[in-house]
């Protein structure tokens, strides 16, 4: 059975996750990956800070700001991604993004741009996401010059 967390699971994930970071709490494997990209992102930790507010954000629309909770789980796919190398080639490419800029971080949000990009489409045009556009965007970024 494939898990499919709801909007508000996602969020009170990434609210627990950060408030075991900042207690000292032991972690499991993903929470654990999942902090390394909080700490990546202070400009986050206010909405990861109140659980009740970010449960809230859900039924009020969000703020004119990036959606921390979305960001961060693009982060997480990417990451899982990378470990399985699914698409076929995600791991290399992100390993060549990470390269030329230096940053794991930057070559993430590049990923971020085609992902976002295979999701928008998949949903504009009511088809599946294109699994193969994705990773020939990626592996684009990756070799361009």
């Amino acid at each position: 059975m494939l898990f499919q967390p709801s909007q508000e699971d996602v969020r009170r994930f990434f609210c627990a996750v950060y408030a075991k970071s900042r207690s000292g709490q032991s972690m499991e494997a993903i929470e654990v990956l999942c902090s390394q990209w909080i700490d990546e992102h202070p400009e986050y930790h206010a909405a990861l800070a109140d659980v009740d507010q970010a449960l809230a954000d859900m039924t009020q629309g969000e703020p004119a700001q990036a959606n921390p909770f979305l960001h961060l789980s693009m982060h997480l796919s990417i990451s899982e991604q990378c470990s399985i190398d699914q698409p076929r080639g995600i791991r290399q490419a992100v390993e060549l993004l990470t390269a030329r800029g230096d940053s794991l971080h930057q070559a993430h949000h590049e990923v971020m741009d085609c992902l976002g990009t295979m999701l928008w489409e998949s949903q504009r045009s009511g088809r599946p996401p294109d699994g193969a556009a994705y990773i020939a965007s990626v592996q684009q970024r990756a070799t361009r010059d």
